[in-house]
């Protein structure tokens, strides 16, 4: 069920990029890039005079390794997500193949498109970034 709840929220955070305004760029679209993993992370309060919740464990870092490897106005997932997701149902999913993922090797991926039960807009991805300004980690 998480993977679902962060999944809309990955779509909403989208949709809100086609109204949010950039305050010294207004007419340049927000480029927001998304990346998506599931699997068991520990999560906890680290510091004391200025404390942090963080998350830790290789879905964290897998999550971080999709967003990076992703493209902007898009909602990049793992195999793993991409299984959550299809039990669901309801989501609209497209194969994007396989990649080198970092620390990783090879993994197939997915991109998010939508839901059925989502009627808000989602950004133009003729408006996106193209590959040759995105800085790839």
């Amino acid at each position: 069920r998480h993977a679902g709840e962060i999944s809309n929220m990955a779509l909403d955070l989208l949709s809100a990029t086609t109204t949010f305004k950039i305050r010294h760029m207004p007419a340049t679209q927000l480029q927001l890039r998304i990346g998506l993993h599931s699997g068991p992370a520990v999560a906890g309060v680290v510091g004391l005079k200025m404390p942090r919740y963080c998350l830790f464990g290789d879905t964290v870092n897998t999550a971080s390794r999709m967003e990076s490897g992703g493209f902007a106005l898009r909602i990049h997932m793992s195999q793993y997500t991409e299984a959550v997701l299809r039990e669901l149902g309801g989501y609209k999913l497209e194969c994007r193949g396989e990649i080198e993922v970092k620390g990783k090797g090879r993994m197939t991926t997915y991109w998010l498109l939508g839901h059925d039960n989502f009627n808000k807009q989602l950004p133009d991805l003729a408006r996106a970034a193209g590959t040759e300004e995105h800085e790839f980690k």
